[in-house]
């Protein structure tokens, strides 16, 4: 099997003989609308998605032979096509946005043949689109990939408010050209909303959290299933497991990725959320025969990082949170809350909703899988801690003192890595309460044990404990205390009846009071029951 990893040509998939997903329901749905706007993580496929509606669009029949688009439609009529593909270089140099948008102009403009000699970036947008209209009788169409890199490039730069507003006069045409406009889709990684480059022309419609479009990019179980299933009992028996224990290691690793509410399900007499595969970590591990961290590993979004250097970021306290669809939907380039950056980045998922409440639906969100868990945790520690790969020798450590109930040796190494801190790591505590330094140092460990059930503050109907860890034969639940004492610890497991749920499993359990002093920097007291 052919895999197509880094084809973004639809025509060079088809024709090449690699595999494709057949998605072209979806694209001919998609296709029946007017000016729509689609978001998703970087590397999900919305290239390929764009390329595709461009094949279909000029009317090439030919490439779409056996797929579900042929049953669909029977006209294929060819429209003129304006492909603006923004992903293909830097815009952090003043003047490379209109540098672009000048060459492909030029080249509309000579094969139309109607240069007008006019500056303005919308105004000569709409010429050509006139002129496309009137030469071959058919509206046009406008696919925009990546619209929002020249801004992600100098996300939070003096440039930023320059690219800006060549982009929002660019994207004006959509206002005075609907005569002429048959189908628009702009796709990027972010929403930049009302404030921005939107604001142009009549908001597109946003079908990134449309549930009839949830598939559109990425691979849902039944296209794994049905595409990849030989393949997958391939790579079962290179680990030594049976196929559905590798179907089971592939979710794990690779899927979570929920982009709506879902769809009605009448089964079970609710909405029923779609789980989404990463497709460039699916494609990369057949094709490899590995479970890697091939998504993760492509390449951390440097917009991403200078929003993380600059500011806080408390995974603990969002992943607690309950939040609407605009508070991590719309764009928000703020350091003191970059939710909606990590959110639409791909860092985080929908993992549950609370719908009826009155016009409002509220979501809670996670980590999709564990490739971006363990990925973007390590990420957040290094940054955190001003140090890279500064946690991975206690991780290791720990593992194995977890799984073997070494609770003195682990005491040890977590005093001995809060003694190895230097203190200008601990800059945010100058922002944050100690207590919140504290606690989100253990939060960030913790969760880095990616080969345990690990719970952070989890809550029953008396509170929320700290931290429990389940392995293969414990568990473990930790309770914290700044400049408290051990004992206190212990007696709120007690008396929030941390233990209870455990109180029928096989497993040893323990009980672990732990004390910090803010004054010291470190663990103090270690009680165990």
């Amino acid at each position: 099997m052919k895999y197509p990893i880094g084809k973004q040509t639809f025509s060079t998939l088809i024709e090449g003989g690699y595999v494709y997903v057949d998605k072209t329901d979806l694209v001919y749905n998609l296709a029946q609308k007017d000016i729509c706007f689609f978001c998703r993580p970087r590397r999900f496929g919305k290239s390929l998605l764009i390329s595709t509606l461009e094949s279909y669009f000029k009317g090439e029949k030919e490439l779409f032979k056996g797929l579900k688009i042929e049953e669909l439609e029977k006209d294929w009529v060819k429209y003129p096509v304006f492909h603006v593909d923004f992903s293909l270089g830097g815009f952090e140099r003043d003047g490379k946005v209109d540098l672009y948008l000048n060459h492909i102009m030029d080249e509309w403009e000579k094969e139309y043949d109607c240069a007008s000699g006019i500056h303005d970036n919308g105004l000569r947008f709409a010429g050509i689109l006139k002129a496309a209209h009137e030469k071959t009788g058919q509206k046009a169409v406008v696919l925009i990939d990546e619209y929002d890199k020249p801004l992600l490039d100098v996300l939070m730069e003096p440039m930023e408010d320059v690219n800006r507003k060549i982009l929002k006069a660019f994207y004006s045409v959509f206002k005075y050209s609907d005569e002429h406009l048959r189908f628009v889709l702009l796709t990027g990684v972010t929403k930049f909303s009302q404030v921005s480059v939107f604001s142009g022309f009549n908001q597109p419609e946003d079908i990134s959290m449309k549930s009839e479009f949830d598939a559109l990019c990425g691979i849902t179980k039944d296209e794994l299933v049905g595409y990849f299933d030989k393949e997958i009992e391939v790579m079962a028996k290179k680990y030594g497991c049976t196929k559905d224990e590798m179907y089971l290691l592939l979710k794990r690793q690779y899927d979570g990725y929920h982009f709506s509410e879902g769809m009605w399900d009448e089964e079970s007499s609710r909405e029923e959320m779609l789980d989404i595969f990463n497709p460039y970590s699916v494609l990369n591990a057949l094709n490899d025969r590995k479970l890697g961290e091939y998504w993760f590993k492509s390449g951390t979004p440097t917009y991403l990082m200078r929003l993380l250097d600059r500011g806080k970021t408390n995974m603990q306290e969002i992943l607690n949170g309950e939040y609407e669809s605009s508070y991590f939907m719309d764009y928000k380039a703020d350091i003191e809350d970059p939710l909606a950056m990590i959110y639409q980045s791909g860092y985080l998922t929908i993992k549950g909703f609370k719908a009826g409440l009155g016009f409002r639906t509220l979501y809670t969100l996670d980590y999709p899988n564990a490739e971006v868990k363990n990925g973007f945790v390590s990420l957040l520690a290094n940054n955190y801690f001003r140090k890279v790969a500064y946690t991975t020798p206690l991780i290791q450590d720990m593992t194995y003192m977890l799984m073997e109930g070494r609770l003195g040796d682990l005491r040890d190494a977590l005093s001995g890595f809060f003694a190895s801190i230097p203190y200008d790591a601990n800059y945010q505590e100058r922002v944050w309460s100690y207590e919140s330094h504290y606690h989100y140092t253990m939060y960030l460990i913790f969760t880095l044990l990616s080969c345990y059930t690990v719970l952070t503050e989890k809550a029953n109907s008396r509170g929320r404990a700290d931290i429990i860890v389940e392995t293969a034969d414990y568990v473990y639940i930790f309770e914290f205390k700044l400049d408290g004492t051990a004992a206190e610890a212990l007696k709120q497991i007690e008396d929030k009846g941390y233990a209870e749920p455990y109180a029928a499993d096989k497993r040893k359990l323990f009980r672990i009071g732990v004390a910090f002093s803010s004054g010291k920097k470190n663990i103090v007291e270690w009680e165990v029951v």
